[in-house]
């Protein structure tokens, strides 16, 4: 069996990792390096850089070379490089490929599996083109996996006794992650997690050039149009200047020439660190955004999280920290590399996948980052609507999860109802993404308002199964959504089925819950009018909880209304109707 190997695939820069000896490494690629530049070029033979020999040729012949590509993923856009068009995947699969090479001459063997990581905030389409990226590469992709959870995973296993609470601020080149978890006792909980996939180190170095051009009373787009070699040089340079700041208190960017060329007399512009602070603030300001959305879904505040972990090449700019350090009145954590770490997490997360001994004490749960839910029709005023989005599985909710919700027919004696699957966070459909569809027929003739029960199971592999059946009728119907899980192997995609089963909880079918509630609804016209609402408080509490079909808030609403019931002076052990003897509950 080959070695399972992890890949940090970046939009400035990706690099490999494998778990070997114990522990996590990086694998050097042929120049000796551990970052390979995410570039891609053609010559004009036809030969294909990958990484070093690519980016520079983007300084000289810009037209010839793809970068941020990882930006498109999950798009229709495709990029014309030498007069051939190329999607997001075919890019990122040179990338990848380059990466598996490099792993192969390292390891002296073939490489076959790999752990991708992808931002958190990726929807479903942009983990499905990752995984046809890495599929195009040779790669089976065995997990998807969040770039700041891997990061986690390399922290966790550095330090796994440690219990604290952690928020991993994942600023790369083109997008931005938030995640907060928990680590306790060699246990990694993913609490909640938010972030946008458009915002990166490059929109800083961006609006570097675009102020440095301003002050020409030019326009970063106009520039890029008319003076292409010159843009791309500039660009160089403001990169080289952003590094530069991290360390000192000013940088020099010397302008090229309208040929991209910086002759020795060049003009200099002086960039201070408060100058470009100045000019990235908006971007700054969107930072702020998806942090308080992480700990408002996490329900903690700033002056819970014990440590602020910074990741990605990005987080070295001193704005950034600065920034993070006043929001939360603390300097955040580098140990490790911000380069590195994710690479080095989905090595980590190899290992659990391939068994290793060495990470046979972690454990590992994660969030969906995204919402999952159907569209349904909602009456307003004396109309009926449809287009609405309503939630199953809430963004955040801890994964494996089994969730179910109630719908109801619309008009007497509908045959069918027709469930569309969505993600997304907009409460109108036409505003999230649809990844399926489920239709359930021969709904018993019956007057509107028939229950219609859609019940969501969710995995780590990103396996979806939507089950859905009327009440009263005896077949249910089901459908699996693998969307970028599609690569499992028909025993893997078994095997995962089985075990989402067992997450599955009908309370309905329990005969002990619906003994309880007929008790319950028996006594509310027996007890006096002064305890009547607490009761029937206590009622309806269960059959919410039923209804979303949770064990655990079944189980604690069960027991409310147990207690209730005894404080009311009855005994539900000894009353008749828990035995199932009485008959139908009195009005």
């Amino acid at each position: 069996m080959s070695q399972i190997i992890g890949i940090d695939l970046g939009t400035t820069n990706s690099l490999c990792a494998v778990f070997s000896e114990g522990e996590p490494r990086l694998v050097p690629n042929s120049l000796g390096k551990t970052l390979t530049p995410s570039v891609v070029g053609v010559l004009d033979d036809g030969q294909i850089l990958v990484g070093e020999a690519a980016r520079e040729l983007r300084v000289t012949r810009p037209e010839r070379c793809a970068s941020t590509f990882k930006r498109l993923m999950g798009g229709g856009d495709k990029v014309t490089l030498a007069g051939a068009e190329y999607t997001a995947p075919e890019l990122s699969s040179l990338v990848l490929g380059s990466l598996k090479h490099d792993a192969e001459s390292f390891l002296g063997e073939e490489v076959t599996e790999a752990v991708i990581t992808v931002p958190a905030y990726f929807n479903d389409n942009q983990r499905k083109a990752t995984r046809l990226a890495g599929q195009l590469a040779g790669l089976k992709v065995r997990r998807i996996v969040n770039e700041p959870t891997a990061a986690a995973l390399c922290y966790g296993f550095h330090d796994r006794q440690a219990e604290k609470k952690l928020l991993v601020v994942d600023l790369g080149g083109g997008t931005f992650d938030v995640t907060l978890m928990e680590v306790f006792e060699g246990t990694l909980e993913i609490i909640s997690t938010a972030g946008e996939s458009m915002l990166g180190g490059e929109d800083f170095t961006n609006r570097l050039v675009a102020t440095i051009l301003a002050n020409d009373g030019q326009q970063l787009e106009v520039a890029e149009m008319r003076y292409p070699l010159r843009t791309a040089r500039l660009r160089q340079q403001c990169e080289q200047a952003k590094r530069e700041l991290a360390a000192n208190d000013d940088a020099r960017v010397r302008l090229p020439d309208d040929d991209g060329v910086v002759p020795p007399d060049a003009r200099g512009v002086k960039i201070t660190r408060e100058a470009f602070a100045k000019a990235v603030k908006p971007l700054l300001e969107r930072i702020e955004g998806p942090i308080a959305k992480a700990l408002r879904d996490g329900r903690t505040s700033r002056d819970e999280v014990d440590e602020i972990i910074l990741v990605g090449g990005a987080t070295r700019m001193r704005p950034l920290r600065d920034f993070v350090s006043v929001y939360f009145d603390r300097e955040p954590l580098t140990r490790f590399d911000p380069d590195q770490v994710v690479g080095l997490g989905a090595a980590v997360q190899a290992a659990l996948i391939a068994d290793d001994r060495a990470v046979d004490d972690m454990v590992m749960t994660d969030v969906c980052p995204f919402t999952l839910g159907v569209n349904y029709s909602k009456e307003l005023g004396a109309q009926l609507r449809d287009g609405y989005y309503q939630p199953i599985i809430h963004r955040n909710t801890t994964i494996p999860v089994s969730k179910e919700h109630p719908f109801f027919t619309i008009v007497a004696n509908q045959p069918t109802v027709r469930f569309d699957v969505y993600q997304g966070e907009h409460r109108m459909v036409e505003k999230n993404l649809k990844i399926g569809s489920l239709e359930v027929t021969g709904i018993p003739p019956s007057p509107a308002g028939h229950a219609v029960y859609a019940r969501f199971t969710y995995d780590l592999n990103g396996i979806l199964e939507v089950e859905a059946y009327a009440e009263g009728a005896a077949k249910r119907f089901r459908t699996v959504i693998t969307s970028h899980a599609s690569e499992l192997a028909e025993d893997e995609l078994a095997e995962a089925l089985e075990r989402m089963q067992r997450l599955k909880y009908y309370p309905r079918d329990d005969m002990v819950n619906q003994r309880l509630l007929r008790l319950g609804e028996r006594l509310v016209g027996e007890v006096s009018p002064f305890q009547r609402e607490q009761l029937e408080s206590a009622i309806d509490a269960l059959e919410h909880a039923m209804a979303a079909g949770e064990r655990e808030p079944v189980e604690s609403a069960r027991q409310t209304l147990l207690q209730t019931l005894s404080a009311l002076g009855f005994n539900p052990e000894a009353d008749p109707t828990a035995d199932g003897e009485e008959g139908p509950p009195r009005e």
